[in-house]
């Protein structure tokens, strides 16, 4: 299980998260690359129960020292904001709670490597996934001088049983067990399910895979309704409310986990090539994402909507393949930000038995005319203009019927 020993390494900062595959990471660097270990922990809202001894259980493994970092703000305004502006959803569906909470991860773990005087990272990423891309493009385009160590593509452990074995041997405590039935990611944003019975794309989820909302059959069956404030496309107030983006989405969370909102079970192309299939928790997410696109419906005209629309999709893309620092991301944001400008309102949504949608919107920046709209009578539109509007429009198809017809 070890190598020879690679002594131009002297400290690495590791992305530490107190499972399994990060505990067994720790010595296996020392026994390696003869270094200095330091955890970084990134708090994503991952929960306070993932978080609790955290720092004992990295000092315990063999890490010198242990940093818990709260990126929840940066998350949300940083990416979170931008991306629900942008209206990014991977292939149609996934509101990508995983990779939004790349970003700012990798990029304060590499802040810290620097700060420390670090000579590498090291991440617990599989070379199965799209996580190492993500990590390692961050270091690439933030400090490419570090050296990234990635233990999954060197160790020759492959299994449970051999990283217990691996920690029995070296004297580390842990809590895992031999079985392990989901892998999951959890954090202010959402919470993603893969393994156990999801490896059959046949078989439907259990009730074991759900972790943070209910049913939508067991939802109440009384609707609940929520407005959502929004000013040049962050969200600022709930229910008329002020607060910050992160506590709105807490708020949200728990409101949508009630009702049963922002359920999904989708197989996705992997960036590495793969597919892969899993099932993802997004209530608050789903909610701020309808009350968004509502808004818009109301302040964009149709040739800026489609160009946000096309921003979204390629943005998701860039997200999802962990390019969030290259010059065409900074880019996009800019036309996204831009056309965000309007996206001032308030939005009201219903809530019901896993569904959530828009019932009301208005915004000073409104370009929906009554007046023009109207099935009544009006004094603004002029009927008749709709001829030689007609006609003009369908000239192309009238020459090409002239010229070309039998």
């Amino acid at each position: 299980m070890s190598q020879p020993k690679n002594t131009s390494i002297n400290k690495v900062v590791l992305a530490y998260s107190g499972g399994l595959d990060t505990s067994a990471i720790v010595p296996w660097l020392k026994d390696n690359y003869d270094c200095e270990v330091i955890a970084f922990v990134a708090d994503v809202g991952q929960g306070a129960e993932e978080l609790e001894g955290v720092e004992e259980k990295a000092i315990q493994s063999g890490a010198s020292a242990c940093y818990v970092v709260d990126l929840q703000e940066e998350m949300v305004n940083d990416v979170i904001t931008p991306a629900m502006q942008a209206g990014v959803l991977y292939e149609g569906e996934y509101l990508m709670g995983t990779a939004l909470a790349r970003p700012v991860i990798a990029k304060a773990q590499v802040e810290l490597a620097m700060k420390l005087g670090a000579d590498a990272i090291a991440h617990g990423c599989t070379g199965k996934g799209n996580d190492q891309v993500r990590f390692e493009s961050t270091v690439a385009a933030l400090a490419p001088e570090l050296t990234i160590i990635a233990p999954w593509r060197e160790w020759d452990m492959h299994s449970r049983e051999d990283l217990l074995n691996y920690l029995a041997s070296k004297n580390v405590p842990t809590t895992a067990s031999l079985t392990k039935i989901y892998s999951r990611d959890a954090n202010v944003w959402h919470i993603s399910h893969e393994g156990g019975e999801l490896e059959d794309p046949w078989q439907a989820p259990s009730d074991q895979v759900w972790t943070m909302s209910t049913a939508p059959e067991q939802a109440p069956d009384a609707a609940e309704w929520v407005t959502l404030g929004f000013q040049g496309g962050s969200l600022t107030h709930v229910d008329g409310e002020e607060m910050s983006a992160v506590a709105a989405l807490e708020q949200l969370n728990a409101l949508g986990s009630k009702h049963g909102v922002g359920r999904i079970d989708i197989v996705e192309n992997r960036l590495v090539g793969m597919k892969s299939r899993g099932c993802y928790e997004t209530p608050g997410g789903t909610i701020w994402y309808t009350a968004l696109r509502g808004l818009e419906q109301l302040v964009l005209d149709r040739a800026s909507l489609r160009f946000r629309q096309e921003l979204g999709v390629k943005l998701a893309d860039l997200l999802y393949d962990g390019q969030w620092f290259t010059p065409v991301r900074a880019a996009m944001l800019a036309g996204v930000q831009s056309l965000a400008t309007v996206m001032t309102g308030e939005v009201r949504l219903k809530l019901y038995k896993g569904q959530v949608s828009v019932e009301g919107r208005q915004s000073p920046f409104s370009l929906y005319s009554e007046a023009f709209a109207t099935f009544e009578a009006d004094d603004v539109y002029d009927q008749k203009d709709a001829a030689g509007f007609i006609r003009l429009f369908s000239l192309p198809s009238r020459i090409r019927a002239l010229t070309q017809g039998d």
